[in-house]
């Protein structure tokens, strides 16, 4: 599990690059949209059967028990790049045009490389789950009023990891032929968050080329022809004959 530091319980915001008056760079090929790319899944059904509430359990129990699952699963797909992750790579914690950065407990902004931002919110994530005052697992014991406002800002942090895997960690996903697993995990998570209105649009619009693709259920595959019925013999009377003289 990686760890942050005491700071790591603030919350990161983010900064959009600014135009400066100079032409805008051409926008770098995004290689996780091509269609050779998108249509790899580890499941072929459509996940919002995944998220939809079932009746008989209560909605903090549902949220806390989706919301522990997907920052396990997050975490572990990006140990499998984190070795390619590092200060030097990675300088800044970036997804297409946005950088994230990390604001201390007294509202210190840093900017701080992305293995260390992942390093904080993966330590957050895990002090929020494993406290059982906010996550309980005992029967009978209740979830706080806060509960619902950090399930939000954990799965905000774990949108911003996602983006950084597709943004800058693409290429050695697909290398380690782990695109299937990164693929399902992100349309599983937005459909997750879409569902119960976890993460604010205006926060995952910078991805919403690939939500768009990934979330769209794949259509049902055509039916097979049916085999042609074989050619029927001619009938005597349409025969020609020869008659013998």
């Amino acid at each position: 599990m990686r760890r942050g530091d005491a700071g790591s319980e603030s919350e990161p915001r983010k900064s959009k690059t600014k135009p400066n008056g100079k032409k805008p760079p051409p926008e770098e090929k995004k290689q996780y949209l091509e269609l050779e790319y998108t249509k790899i899944r580890v499941v072929d059904f459509d996940l919002k059967e995944l998220v939809v509430l079932p009746r008989e359990i209560d909605l903090n129990e549902w949220l806390a028990s989706n919301t522990t699952t997907f920052f396990n699963l997050i975490n572990l797909q990006y140990s499998t790049i984190s070795e390619f992750c590092t200060g030097d790579t990675c300088q800044a914690m970036n997804a297409c045009n946005t950088i994230y950065y990390w604001y201390d407990e007294r509202g210190k902004k840093t900017k701080c490389t992305a293995p260390q931002y992942v390093d904080f919110v993966m330590s957050l994530c895990q002090k929020l789950v494993t406290d059982e005052e906010i996550f309980p697992t005992k029967y009978g014991k209740e979830f706080p009023n806060s509960f619902e406002s950090l399930v939000k800002k954990i799965c905000r942090y774990l949108f911003h990891v996602l983006a950084h895997l597709y943004w800058a960690h693409f290429k050695e996903t697909v290398a380690l032929e782990l695109q299937g697993h990164l693929n399902t995990l992100y349309a599983h998570f937005i459909v997750f968050v879409r569902e119960f209105n976890l993460v604010d649009p205006k926060e995952t619009c910078i991805m919403d080329d690939l939500s768009e693709v990934l979330c769209t259920p794949a259509p049902p595959p055509a039916p097979a022809p049916a085999p042609s019925a074989p050619a029927s013999a001619p009938s005597p009377s349409s025969q020609n004959h020869v008659t013998e003289r």
